[in-house]
């Protein structure tokens, strides 16, 4: 098994964070493939064999942390193309969302 889990949609709460400079006061660190639940079902093979990829956005994927659980929000392609190389792990930045910060109990 590659991730966790495969999911469909974003089932934790906006952060606001829409454009790749968004993220960049987030740095970037190693996770597991197997620890991450994707947001999405579908790859577009263009997006994985193209070579300019990450040349308009952003160099790491990211992924949301909500409640214990690594949500791969954007870089599916990316993840895919360290699976195929065997690579266990992927650089992403990872945000930290809390349930204080959302309000939730």
């Amino acid at each position: 098994m590659i991730f966790r889990s495969v999911g469909e949609g974003r089932p934790y709460p906006e952060h606001g964070r829409e454009n790749p400079s968004d993220w960049s006061d987030v740095p970037p660190r190693q996770v597991r493939l197997d620890e991450l639940v994707t947001t999405k079902r579908i790859l577009h093979l263009d997006g994985l064999l193209a070579e300019d990829s990450t040349f308009y956005g952003d160099l790491f994927a990211h992924v949301v942390e909500f409640r214990g659980v690594l949500y791969l929000e954007d870089g599916l392609h990316r993840a895919m193309r360290a699976a195929l190389q065997q690579r266990p792990v992927l650089h992403a930045r990872v945000l930290t969302i809390d349930d204080e910060q959302v309000g939730t109990p």
